[in-house]
């Protein structure tokens, strides 16, 4: 990737914890993060503002919207939105909010009577503060995504990327990607072609069936032949973990050889490292689009694989600031 000039190079911005993160796209950049400052006060207010001129510039945050004790998800919503007005106000040109994973965007749709279709209201909070555009890792429903901003929004795979990686992993024996829902196989598909490109054979598609009413799993059908093949599960996030857990239980029982995991944002709630560590899964990639909390990468240090996100990320800003 070409260093920018001084003059036409983006500013970038990385707030809170995705500092990490934010630096390592800026050095795929050829940049350096754009200092900024963040306080908070004794009643709980705070403020963000930049440490240099911002006018007619382009801008992106980069802030990753998981929930944390420190700061929940509407924390750091709020604090970004208040950023982006304040870039705004500055005088920037255009500012994207680079979000390597979105809260909320899995409330795509009404499955209840008077549901909220949250995604959309989200959307409308960045627009409302003067957001240009927005550029999301891996987000559940693309075309949700798409039909919730009236902004520009750019949805980003990480099927090359994995694959990529994988792809040296993987012996010479029968490989089958199964998405662990069948609401999700669109997304493995697309995994397994990558994959397939990158090691130069066929890889099979199946999924696994999955229903949930009131938090409570269900679903007995698999659907794909998995029996002496090496297993990849992708999905787009592991939570709890008990989606992966069933369809992987459900693979062994079928006969699988080995089942591994691959998901781009490892949320891990509850009391998911400690269930997965100890389950038929013997490998987990994810990326690093949510910083993994001490205590989980210790449960998971003997399967976890952590694949970098930065240069999609550099690459998507990297685009959109030629636009």
């Amino acid at each position: 990737m070409t260093p920018y000039s001084a003059v036409d190079a983006p500013l970038l911005f990385a707030l809170g914890h995705s500092q990490p993160l934010g630096k390592l796209v800026a050095q795929r950049l050829g940049v350096a993060l754009t200092p900024h400052e963040e306080r908070v006060f004794d009643d709980g207010e705070h403020k963000i503002r930049p440490l240099q001129s911002v006018r007619g510039r382009d801008c992106f945050v980069l802030h990753s919207l998981f929930g944390e004790p420190a700061q929940t998800v509407n924390d750091k919503l709020n604090r970004l939105l208040f950023f982006i007005a304040t870039l705004k106000d500055a005088a920037a040109t255009n500012v994207t909010a680079v979000l390597p994973y979105l809260a909320y965007a899995r409330k795509d749709r009404r499955t209840q009577p008077d549901d909220p279709v949250t995604l959309r209201y989200v959307a409308q909070l960045f627009e409302a503060v003067g957001t240009d555009s927005v550029i999301v890792l891996e987000v559940h429903n693309p075309a949700a995504l798409q039909n919730a901003f009236r902004c520009r929004a750019e949805s980003l795979n990480s099927s090359e990327l994995f694959a990529r990686h994988i792809q040296q992993q993987l012996t010479g024996s029968p490989c089958v990607v199964v998405s662990p829902d069948s609401g999700g196989v669109k997304r493995a598909d697309l995994f397994r072609q990558c994959l397939s490109s990158a090691l130069g054979r066929e890889i099979a598609l199946g999924f696994t069936e999955k229903f949930r009413h009131a938090g409570v799993l269900s679903g007995e059908l698999l659907a794909g032949e998995v029996c002496g093949h090496h297993v990849l599960l992708f999905d787009d996030l592991i939570s709890s973990g008990q989606t992966f857990l069933r369809a992987a239980r459900m693979c062994r029982q079928h006969g699988a050889a080995a089942v591994w995991a691959v998901a781009s944002h490892g949320l891990f709630n509850t009391n998911a490292a400690d269930s997965l560590s100890n389950s038929v899964i013997e490998r987990i990639f994810i990326t690093d689009s949510v910083p993994l909390p001490a205590a989980t990468a210790s449960a998971l240090a003997n399967k976890l694989e952590i694949v970098s996100c930065a240069p999609l990320l550099a690459d998507a800003i990297s685009h959109s600031a030629g636009d």
